[in-house]
């Protein structure tokens, strides 16, 4: 299946694109999107990586796997395209970046500005079939996307890891806590949000805080 990738990711993840999981993965991957509908499209799977160089990634946000119905997922995750209703934890998210920054409700769910700004927005799993949550999951991704956190971990210094929920706070253990940044809490879905462990997190301010302190560019959220 031939899938392109930014050249500053290529040139770090070189070693994963030789293993035999990743050749059984891109096997599989290539049958299910002629057999099934599958999300993101073809040319978005890798968005997360295109849209943010390795060299100018500086925050790090962890999600589970794409959204799976039509037109919402675009390669970043918590993202949907321009124009579509926004998925109750992306409206979650941007309730609590109202209310830490005072931001304006947005009008778009697209988040490549912020990807454009540093921000690698990696679902744990790049691709989903339609309507079936989960369903790509245990085919080899999470190996691929473990070893780009373990890779961002090793190769960079300073970096902010945003931990939403449960599933991304495993990730703690693949992050070099000695030379980076890692911010908790609950995941943004309303579950979770309403009992108090998302709201009042404010990691959008914790983060430009430590960025401003490091002496690099804050996130314009």
């Amino acid at each position: 299946m031939d899938i392109t990738i930014h050249t500053s990711w290529q040139k770090q993840l070189s070693h994963e694109f030789k293993q035999p999981y990743y050749t059984d993965l891109m096997r599989f991957i290539k049958k299910e999107y002629i057999q099934n509908t599958c999300y993101p499209p073809r040319n978005e799977i890798f968005s997360a990586f295109d849209h943010c160089p390795f060299d100018k990634t500086k925050v790090i946000i962890i999600g589970q796997d794409p959204y799976h119905r039509p037109n919402q997922a675009n390669g970043l995750c918590f993202s949907v395209n321009d124009r579509v209703l926004l998925p109750p934890s992306l409206r979650n998210i941007f309730n609590e970046r109202e209310t830490d920054l005072g931001k304006p409700f947005p009008s778009s769910g697209n988040l490549q500005r912020w990807a454009g700004q540093g921000v690698l927005l990696l679902n744990a799993t790049l691709t989903v079939r339609a309507y079936e949550a989960g369903s790509h999951q245990n085919k080899g991704w999470e190996l691929f996307t473990n070893a780009v956190i373990k890779k961002l971990s090793a190769q960079k210094n300073d970096l902010v890891f945003l931990l939403w929920g449960g599933f991304a706070k495993k990730k703690t253990v693949l992050i070099d806590a000695g030379k980076h940044h890692i911010l908790t809490s609950g995941h943004p879905s309303p579950l979770s949000a309403n009992r108090g462990y998302w709201f009042g997190s404010r990691h959008f301010s914790k983060t430009n805080a430590i960025l401003t302190k490091l002496g690099k560019r804050s996130i314009d959220w």
